[in-house]
Order: C-alpha cells, then structure tokens, then sequence
C-alpha cells in the first residue's frame, strides 16, 4: 500500500489492527525518534532509552488487535513512555535498595567465628528456600539474583512476558523473606553489633 505517510494516525492504527506491516513502519518511522528522545531525557541512558522505545514497539505490534486506545496513537506512545520510565525507575531503586542491603550486611559482619557461623547458617537457609521455589520461579530467581540478569533478557530466554518476570521475582522474594522470618531478629542483632 503507497502513501502511508500521509495517512493520519487513527488511519495507520486501524490499518495496523488488521495486521498492516506497513503501517506499523510508518508509525515506527514517524515516532521511533520522538519516543527515544522522550525516554532519553528522563533517563540520561542511551541503552535503556532504546529498550523502552523498543518496548512499546512491540508491545503495539504484538497486542495491536487488543488495544484500545481511547486518546491519539501519540498520546498512547508518549503515555507509554512515562509508565516504562517509572517502571524502570522503580526496579532499578528496588535493585539499589538490594545491593546496599548486602553491602550493609557485608561490611559490618565481623570475622569472629560466631558472626561467620551465622552468615554460613543464613545462606543456607537461603539456599534451601529458594530451592523450595517451583521450578519456574527458582530459574527466573536465579537469573535475576545470581546471573543478574534484566527482566528483559529473562523473559527473552526463558520465552515468557517481563510481567511474569516480575511477578515470579515478587513470588520469589515473598517466599524467602517468609521463610527466613526466623531469622529477622537475629539479624537484627548481628547488624547492629
């Protein structure tokens, strides 16, 4: 089909709900760089910027016969944005909270004998919880904790949709922290030695 260019985006969306090729390279030849620029400026991050582009790219592609879209098709894309780059922000507090709470818990453990016992002890248990996950949950878990991996290149490798990254990662952690409950007050006291 020639001329897509001049279509107005209601057109081109309607034409991409049926499954137009064509019309899914025009609005991504006519938004890709707004999008990214968009994403760009809130993040300072050239990597994630493309991802979060990319994402809402195949996201339109893949749910297209589903989506609503109640606003203009910029209005959709621009609004993506906003909610990928909230999210983004969220995981990666989520990942900083994390890291500092390990590097909390490394720096002041102490080297006597009863400290190391206690961390021994504690990565056990935490062993043995997450290897009481289900299968999908404990590999999602150690790709994200153990290869640190994104979600993005886990639900890739694993053939599954980042929501469900996510939603095996909260089960995961939800599960451990359950498990390890025992453990709060002692830890309590060993961080405040």
């Amino acid at each position: 089909m020639t001329g897509l260019n001049t279509l107005d985006d209601k057109d081109l969306f309607a034409l991409l709900q049926q499954g137009r090729l064509g019309a899914f390279k025009e609005i991504y030849t006519r938004y890709w760089k707004q999008l990214y620029s968009e994403a760009y400026k809130r993040l300072q991050n050239r990597e994630s910027a493309e991802e979060i582009a990319q994402e809402i790219f195949t996201t339109l592609w893949h749910k297209r016969t589903t989506l609503n879209i109640n606003q203009n098709l910029a209005g959709y894309l621009f609004t993506s944005v906003t909610n990928l780059v909230i999210d983004y922000h969220r995981k990666e507090l989520v990942r900083e909270r994390h890291k500092s709470s390990l590097q909390l818990v490394y720096s002041q453990a102490d080297t006597s004998m009863e400290d190391a016992l206690l961390v021994k002890e504690l990565q056990q248990s935490i062993d043995e919880e997450v290897k009481s996950l289900p299968d999908k949950c404990r590999s999602v878990f150690q790709l994200s904790r153990i290869e640190h991996k994104s979600n993005k290149e886990i639900a890739s490798e694993l053939g599954i949709s980042e929501k469900t990254v996510e939603n095996h990662i909260t089960k995961a952690l939800k599960h451990i922290r359950l498990g390890l409950g025992h453990y709060a007050s002692l830890l309590a006291i060993f961080l405040l030695k």
